[in-house]
């Protein structure tokens, strides 16, 4: 039986421009299962961004509720939603955001630190990830000597490593060639599909969506269908 992690229900998104009110979301519904690889696909401008970025806490909603884990995350303080987070949430940017003077593995580990984990015991967990994403040799690289393809392992790594229940990732192979982009989409996949994990992603590319088990179509904020394979 499919058991839900994530649950919107009746959101909506405002931004106000001057004295103009731009609708970026418009009463959305949407239930995603735990373990499920959901993916958030529609063009520029569409409100896929900004339902990750509400879905995970990073922007406020103007009304409705997102609950995860049974827990009405609109309603947290700022320090309550910072520890959820920390706690339960992983994320992977199209940016990379990784550290400059901070090797891979250093850049791997700081999830880690944040959540008070013993040296030794993330220095285990950080060497298995790396291995996982097939960086076993680039540990001591910083990111000024990595490919963008090897940067982007080290932004996976550093989402996964703390075996968070969710992940979101936005646009996570944007700025990598086709070949590329493939082989992240799938170690993105297995990964997930081997611990159970649950996958928000946006994009734009129909390919990538052939990835996800649920496929959720937005056009002007609006859902406008869900595929569930």
């Amino acid at each position: 039986m499919s058991e839900p992690i994530i649950e919107i229900n009746n959101v909506s998104k405002i931004y106000k421009v001057g004295s103009e009110r731009i609708q970026a979301l418009d009463n959305v519904n949407l239930t995603i299962n735990k373990g499920e690889f959901c993916c958030l696909l529609g063009t520029s401008g569409s409100g896929k961004s900004t339902l990750l970025n509400v879905m995970a806490g990073i922007e406020k909603l103007s009304s409705g509720d997102i609950i995860i884990r049974n827990r009405k995350i609109n309603k947290m303080s700022e320090r309550q939603l910072s520890i959820f987070r920390q706690k339960y949430l992983g994320f992977i940017f199209q940016a990379y955001n990784l550290i400059a003077s901070l090797t891979a593995a250093e850049n791997v580990e700081l999830p880690l630190i944040f959540k008070e984990i013993v040296p030794k015991k993330r220095r285990k967990m950080v060497k298995e990830i790396m291995n996982a994403v097939g960086l076993k040799e680039r540990a001591k690289h910083k990111p000024s000597q990595m490919s963008g393809g090897q940067q982007q392992r080290v932004g996976i790594a550093r989402a996964f490593v703390g075996a968070p229940e969710i992940v979101f990732a936005d646009e996570p192979t944007g700025n990598l060639d086709s070949k590329t982009t493939m082989e992240i989409m799938a170690l993105i996949k297995e990964i997930a599909k081997k611990n159970n994990q649950t996958i928000v992603m946006v994009t734009h590319d129909v390919r990538l969506a052939e990835f996800a088990d649920k496929i959720v179509n937005i056009h002007d904020g609006k859902i406008v269908s869900v595929e569930e394979k």
